[in-house]
């Protein structure tokens, strides 16, 4: 097996105990935001625009649900896979950078990583452990004008992430569709619930290719009835069984 890609969502941080938006243990179950915002409005490129400040809150929330977390044995397991696999890709959703500080060679960040941060203005960008140094509204409060700022220009600083309502990265789609052109001899969807098109296209090229296509998930998606295998499981155990047997294989 020359070329296999894992496709992640946020399933894959769950073993490091990270929430997801909604759902089981769902930072924002109630369909609100305590300011009355749907979480999608909050922290949309257009509330960004018009109230910063409402938009930092609640990416601030976000990244404290993050903070003192660490990447999990599954994200140490695929990096684990390139020992046996000549080229491993991973095509993540997440926005937390725990692919990265696992190891892995070859990453595509289609959403960004919130530790990445750039001027609107003049385009500085820096790299933060965590935001526990910037300026934003806590919970409970409401006054405007509190956001990150440039220390250059004095431009309102944001993550380096997608917004809802915004545009991918082109250059890391452009990156996507120049790997999924070479072909894949095995895709795994892990921990998404394949709600993205572009998400979805790698599992249903290499199924049309014939090439294996595993889904590890505890629930069922777009995806589950046209794998080769599917694992109603979190990820990361199954990830290192699957390790383990490769160690014991190449012996």
């Amino acid at each position: 097996m020359d070329r296999v890609l894992f496709v992640t969502g946020a399933g894959m941080s769950a073993d490091s105990g990270l929430p997801t938006y909604r759902g089981i243990g769902g930072l924002y179950n109630s369909g609100r935001t305590e300011d009355g915002f749907a979480i999608e409005d909050a922290i949309s490129g257009d509330m960004l625009e018009t109230r910063p400040a409402m938009s930092w809150k609640y990416l601030a929330q976000i990244e404290e649900s993050c903070r003192g977390a660490d990447c999990n044995d599954g994200h140490l397991a695929i990096r684990d896979f390139e020992r046996h696999v000549g080229e491993v890709w991973v095509l993540t959703q997440n926005i937390d950078g725990f692919h990265t500080r696992a190891g892995s060679s070859n990453i595509i960040e289609i959403h960004g990583d919130l530790h990445h941060l750039e001027c609107t203005r003049c385009g500085d960008k820096q790299t933060v452990k965590d935001y526990s140094h910037l300026p934003y509204l806590k919970s409970g409060e409401k006054e405007e004008g509190v956001f990150p700022t440039c220390t250059k220009c004095e431009g309102l600083v944001r993550p380096q992430v997608v917004l809802f309502g915004e545009m991918l990265y082109m250059d890391r789609i452009s990156k996507l569709q120049a790997q999924l052109g070479k072909g894949f001899d095995a895709v795994f969807s892990v921990g998404t619930t394949s709600i993205f098109p572009y998400i979805v296209a790698p599992v249903t090229m290499a199924a049309n290719a014939g090439k294996l296509t595993v889904e590890i998930n505890p629930g069922d998606t777009d995806v589950s009835d046209i794998v080769d295998f599917k694992i109603k499981s979190g990820a990361a155990k199954v990830l290192r069984a699957i390790v383990d047997r490769m160690d014991k294989k190449s012996k």
